[in-house]
């Protein structure tokens, strides 16, 4: 089966199962947005909750629109410049269960001083994080419900609105996979959305699949769930399951939201080519531990 008619079936099985009044309109929608050459309702922009960001939530598309030919970009939220460089697609990534007070410090200090898009750290650093990095253009972001995403709904929520109160800008929330394998589709839906009812415009939701445990046809739904229950991005994996990011998925992923979600590639990416190539299969953020290794390698200064 092709990718465009696994897609296509299903996403129309799973806008029937979470709304059948809709399921002929948003499945209208959904075929205008991917038919061969038609942009003219480009969802990065109908359904944008962060209008005036875009420098932030979608660099790798501000950069191909300046490629275009666009001279300006207007920008509401501070975020500095929008180059060439990789390290505005890059969450600086420190999960480890063991991580040191002083090695969150180095963390944010580096994530300053080269310019990624965030520091992604453990709920318990958020505060800190946010008060080192007050100030500067990097984001906080932290993770909810990881590594397995088996907490219940409520726990979720109360993470995320704790962490966006301590100054987290960025939730990065691990799907309900169990529940999805058993085709509940309600019960992944509201678990999402109930963190992005939380979010809203206080916070990107990235929603981590955990793609090395799913099937295709499970990736494509649970992209699908994850727009329709307002997540802004979908993310490979939480680096500590079977598997990380491959092209393959991210091309999947890509295919699947087009432009009205970003694309985040995490798990063994550890140099620049694989971050290049993440990034050209479709990934507008790359979740990374080995960020300044990748950007040493630019350089050509040792890793």
């Amino acid at each position: 089966m092709h990718d465009e008619e696994l897609i296509e079936r299903v996403t129309a099985a799973v806008l029937g199962g979470l709304d059948p009044a809709a399921q002929a309109e948003r499945a209208a929608v959904f075929a205008r947005w991917t038919a061969a050459g038609d942009h003219a309702d480009d969802p990065s922009c109908a359904l944008c909750t962060g209008r005036g960001e875009c420098a932030r939530r979608r660099p790798v598309t501000v950069r191909r629109l300046v490629a275009a030919g666009a001279c300006r970009v207007a920008q509401r939220f501070p975020s500095g410049p929008v180059d060439d460089e990789i390290a505005i697609c890059i969450d600086h990534t420190l999960l480890r269960p063991e991580a040191t007070y002083a090695q969150v410090r180095t963390l944010c200090l580096e994530a300053a001083e080269h310019g990624f898009a965030s520091v992604c750290i453990n709920p318990v650093h958020v505060a800190a994080a946010a008060a080192m990095l007050r100030g500067t253009p990097v984001a906080v972001c932290t993770v909810i419900g990881f590594p397995l995403g088996a907490t219940t709904t409520e726990v979720k929520a109360f993470e995320a609105r704790q962490a966006i109160a301590q100054g987290a800008r960025e939730i990065d929330m691990v799907l309900h996979v169990g529940a999805l394998k058993s085709g509940d589709v309600q019960a992944v839906e509201s678990d999402i959305r109930a963190v992005a009812e939380v979010c809203k415009r206080d916070a990107l939701l990235k929603v981590i699949l955990e793609t090395a445990l799913l099937t295709d046809a499970e990736k494509v739904q649970a992209c699908a769930i994850a727009q329709w229950a307002g997540a802004d991005f979908v993310k490979t994996s939480t680096g500590f399951g079977p598997g990380g990011a491959t092209l393959q998925d991210i091309e999947l992923m890509r295919h699947t939201v087009g432009d009205a979600l970003g694309v985040k590639a995490s798990g063994g990416i550890r140099d620049r080519d694989t971050a290049l190539q993440m990034i050209a299969a479709g990934a507008d953020r790359i979740g990374a531990s080995a960020s300044v290794k990748i950007l040493r390698e630019r350089d050509g200064s040792p890793a």
